[in-house]
């Protein structure tokens, strides 16, 4: 169960989601992210207006906030997303590290509204040759060299 104040992010996004698909920015995502129950960063799915197929709302948002933040994690920091993060946006949203997700569509309401990406986590499963955009595993020993460099890089930074 939602806070007052975490059902008034919520609706937050959820605003941000009605005002990119009313202004044309993309389809009705909207994201908000928190720190300190403060909001850092209010936004929307951009796709559209940015010509950026990475530009959902969820992307947008933690751009935005590590910018703020001055850093590439969001540690201490909560996302409301106004619908359940695509794969793409899950993947990213567990690189930035927030301490809590919030969504309020499923991605059966997105796919009912013509955002179905049950496609891409059927293609995860299939063999490189076999996906709809074949994808060709090459120069493996090259490759390896440079994470072996990484590996022995003493001033990294981990993330």
């Amino acid at each position: 169960m939602l806070t007052e104040k975490q059902s008034g992010f919520m609706r937050l996004a959820i605003e941000q989601s009605r005002i990119g698909m009313e202004q044309g920015h993309g389809g009705p995502f909207g994201c908000v992210i928190v720190k300190d129950g403060e909001v850092l960063v209010a936004t929307h799915n951009k796709v559209l207006s940015k010509n950026d197929p990475t530009a959902h709302a969820e992307i947008v948002a933690i751009r935005e906030a590590c910018q703020i933040l001055d850093d590439f994690q969001l540690t201490g920091c909560e996302i409301y997303a106004s619908c359940e993060p695509c794969p793409m946006c899950m993947g990213a949203i567990y690189w930035a590290r927030p301490d809590r997700v919030f969504f309020a569509a499923n991605r059966s309401d997105a796919a009912d509204a013509g955002f179905d990406d049950s496609f891409i986590y059927e293609e995860l499963e299939l063999e490189y040759p076999d996906r709809k955009i074949p994808f060709v595993h090459c120069l493996t020993p090259a490759a390896g060299e440079v994470f072996q460099e990484w590996k022995m890089k003493e001033d990294k930074t981990r993330y």
